[in-house]
């Protein structure tokens, strides 16, 4: 049995009559909601029309930003697939669980270790019943199978829809031998709200990992050579269609002013995608890399049309759901992300001092609210610390974010603090994983 303590000091949100809503220290909610966290695959910053694309239609995504909350500076934990899904699920940086290199391929044996403790572990001891519906990719070794993880059902791909050979599966037994990718955004919302069909009693969390839109790019039927966008439009229409029927789905069984639903991506777009204005894509640390969508909606608590500015991480997800359920962690357990409800609220500050970035086991980025020092990126395959090089790169992100010049010449005094931030991150994290 782990020992397990309540969170202690942490602001905690109680429902009120109608749409009042407070927050209060230490007090569990009067009811505790459900949850369900959609994660897009490889979607880019630039991708939805609430973040300014005039190319592709998401009335879906916008209209939940309309009702509820949207944040500018949201980051992925990782800008690849794998550590990224172990950030968001544990609510630690992937180093502490040895996930931080590269992505789970088929030929690996490793996974996400039984020591970790994931958002279904954390919440099955309140009654929730837990499920994965997508792309799992943090091993497909049975010791690491979802249903080790604190989830109830899995139905979904065990690795990245690229990797041969992809079967998919419901629970351990494999139902599919050869995937037919253009239903795969249909079959998972409708597992989506057959789960909630047969749990509407009892409060559920439901991981949507979509596969879409990672290549190789799928699309049914009914959304094929819709979007003035090409295939991938069609794509990031289909996912857009999707939201919209799981807010159908619990508007009909009642459920919309009881579930918190959470919309972001594992990290930048690949190669079909825009990531607006930013620098960079998937697998760098750029902003383009690193910064993705967050989108959150929960009516009558979370206040509609609400922006924010404070950085965040999606390590922050398990932490805030701790404090909204009032769960428990086992003591001694290091979480690296941190309560973001009243950020949700609309606070326009951050819980943290400083997020890092990493390139595998490295630490390539620090941002603080203001600044951002990109410390590592590669140059003809080449991992490059990029000091080492004369090149001190200091963006102020409240320029827009758009790291196109560097400030460091000018702000001595900022490149030095970034670097202490920098070697206490290296102290405290980089020398788990080197």
């Amino acid at each position: 049995m782990r020992e397990a303590k309540s969170i202690r000091g942490s602001a905690v949100l109680c429902f009120l009559i109608g749409c009042l809503f407070a927050i209060s220290c230490g007090a569990a909610p009067a009811t505790r909601p459900n949850i369900i966290v959609i994660l897009a695959d490889d979607l880019g910053y630039g991708d939805l029309g609430v973040y300014g694309n005039q190319v592709i239609e998401t009335p879906n995504l916008d209209r939940m930003a309309d009702e509820g909350v949207l944040l500018t500076d949201a980051y992925a934990t990782s800008s690849n697939c794998t550590p990224s899904r172990a950030g968001l699920l544990t609510g630690r940086y992937p180093i502490r669980s040895g996930l931080a290199h590269q992505v789970i391929f088929v030929k690996d044996t490793h996974g996400l270790p039984q020591s970790e403790i994931t958002i279904a572990e954390m919440l099955k001891p309140l009654g929730y019943q837990t499920a994965i519906i997508g792309k799992w990719h943090l091993g497909h070794q049975s010791e690491f199978w979802p249903t080790r993880h604190g989830f109830d059902y899995y139905y979904g791909l065990p690795y990245s829809n690229n990797q041969s050979p992809l079967a998919l599966y419901r629970n351990r037994r494999k139902i599919e031998e050869s995937v037919d990718q253009k239903r795969l955004t249909a079959s998972y919302t409708e597992e989506v709200i057959r789960f909630m069909e047969s749990n509407k009693e009892h409060p559920f969390f439901i991981y949507l990992a979509h596969t879409a839109p990672h290549v190789p790019l799928a699309v049914s039927d009914a959304f094929k050579g819709r979007s003035k966008a090409g295939l991938y439009g069609d794509v990031i229409e289909e996912l857009d269609w999707s939201v919209g029927q799981i807010r159908e789905a619990l508007q009909r069984l009642e459920l919309d002013e009881s579930t918190l639903v959470i919309f972001t991506s594992d990290n930048g777009p690949y190669q079909g995608g825009t990531t607006g204005r930013l620098r960079g894509t998937k697998g760098t640390s750029w902003e383009g890399g690193y910064r993705v969508p967050f989108l959150a909606r929960w009516p009558g608590t979370l206040p509609a049309s609400t922006r924010s500015g404070a950085i965040t991480m999606s390590i922050d997800i398990l932490p805030t759901i701790q404090a909204i359920t009032n769960a428990e962690l086992p003591d001694g357990l290091e979480l690296d992300g941190k309560n973001i409800l009243p950020v949700l609220q609309g606070a326009q500050t951050s819980p943290h001092d400083q997020l890092y970035f990493f390139s595998d086991n490295f630490i390539s980025a620090v941002r603080t609210q203001q600044w951002k020092a990109l410390l590592r990126a590669r140059y003809r395959g080449i991992d490059r610390w990029l000091p080492e090089h004369d090149v001190r790169l200091l963006f102020d992100m409240d320029q827009g974010g758009e790291e196109y010049y560097s400030h460091a010449a000018h702000r001595e005094d900022v490149w030095q603090d970034m670097m202490k931030r920098y070697e206490r991150g290296v102290r405290e994290l980089e020398s788990l994983g080197n």
